[in-house]
């Protein structure tokens, strides 16, 4: 064989996995795709991400091909999604990475998936609500969950593309319409709040912040944030001072961020950090370990709300377990009626972009 054609064929084998071609075109290949993974491939879950070059999607991509528990990492997004899955592809963690670039690719890379990672849609700019993010990323996460419905029904769904509140309603409505709905398997990634509790509270007490633990209950927006600080861990008292800084500073931290990049972005580095924090227990709740207890926004029983955040036992199956509140004070049963409040609409709003 000519030396310069024997080199081109090892070319075309080392790229196969970064530039995915369609099912048509690999016959033509000396090694298929669906062949094409690393010699001694670590075993693990199929992990997705959808959105993985923006902001946030390539933080987690990162830490996520670092995650000893995932063998293969689909990298998806409708630009540069090549660069980051070459970029990312060359750490000599056990991971495969895919990478899958633009709508005709999305169902390859759905397929087969044990646990998809949504980060997809624009950040928050200065000045913008997370209410007006919802026109532009409704759109967005109906088109993936309509992607997910079709290849990959059975797959474990983080929800990080905001508003949550609303977003996760539109998943399930899309899941429902296509007959694929199970509510274990739908969870909004409201991690950041409870990462941000954990550090902020930490500051107050002066100690490590991996010593503390922040029930945050209700949404992922605003006074939908409600921290339980009556029951921190370990247990520990507030002035009504401290627990109002405490609670404002919870609930606008994402606002904080936004106001200090001025116009350069968002909370995308701590989001990346949090997704991939709940994304670690998810997996670790699939592989069958006990007691992994997250908190996240759920379909739950707890309140009248057909969605709401609270702690959830993660397992096999998905969401196995839904937590009750558990004994509150006076100062958080008032949070707690301004977060439904709000969250009914933002909920109605998500569900009835699908409904119609």
């Amino acid at each position: 064989m000519n030396p310069q054609n024997e080199a081109l064929k090892r070319i075309e084998r080392i790229t196969a996995h970064l530039h995915p071609l369609p099912p048509q075109m690999e016959d033509n290949l000396e090694l298929r795709r669906s062949d094409c993974r690393a010699k001694g491939g670590a075993p693990g879950f199929k992990v997705a991400i959808l959105g993985a070059a923006g902001g946030i999607g390539q933080s987690l991509a990162l830490l996520m091909k670092m995650n000893p528990l995932v063998s293969v990492l689909h990298l998806y997004d409708v630009v540069n999604a090549p660069g980051v899955t070459a970029d990312i592809s060359h750490m000599d963690t056990g991971a495969v990475v895919r990478g899958f670039l633009g709508q005709k690719q999305l169902e390859d890379a759905l397929t087969g998936m044990d646990l998809v990672i949504i980060p997809a849609g624009i950040p928050r700019k200065p000045g913008m609500t997370r209410d007006d993010l919802f026109k532009i990323n409704a759109g967005i996460v109906r088109t993936l969950c309509e992607g997910i419905a079709k290849c990959c029904p059975g797959a474990l769904v983080n929800l990080i593309s905001n508003p949550v509140n609303s977003t996760v309603a539109i998943a399930a409505e899309v899941f429902k319409k296509a007959g694929t709905y199970d509510p274990k398997k739908l969870l909004g990634v409201t991690t950041l709040d409870v990462v941000r509790a954990n550090t902020f509270v930490a500051e107050v007490l002066g100690v490590d912040p991996r010593t503390v633990s922040v029930p945050v209950v209700g949404g992922h927006a605003g006074v939908t944030i409600l921290p339980l600080l009556s029951q921190v861990t370990p247990p520990c008292s507030f002035t009504s001072e401290e627990i109002a800084y405490l609670t404002n500073r919870i609930q606008n931290g994402g606002t904080e961020v936004v106001e200090a990049k001025a116009g350069a972005g968002s909370a995308t580095l701590s989001m990346a950090y949090a997704a991939a924090k709940f994304a670690d227990a998810c997996l670790r709740g699939l592989r069958g370990d006990a007691g992994v207890i997250e908190c996240s926004f759920v379909d739950s029983p707890v309140t009248e709300l057909p969605y709401f955040a609270c702690k959830v036992r993660l397992g096999r199956t998905g969401v196995e377990e839904v937590f009750p509140l558990g004994p509150v004070n006076e100062f958080e049963r008032a949070g707690l009626e301004k977060a439904k409040k709000e969250l009914v609409e933002s909920i109605l709003k998500g569900a009835s972009f699908i409904k119609g």
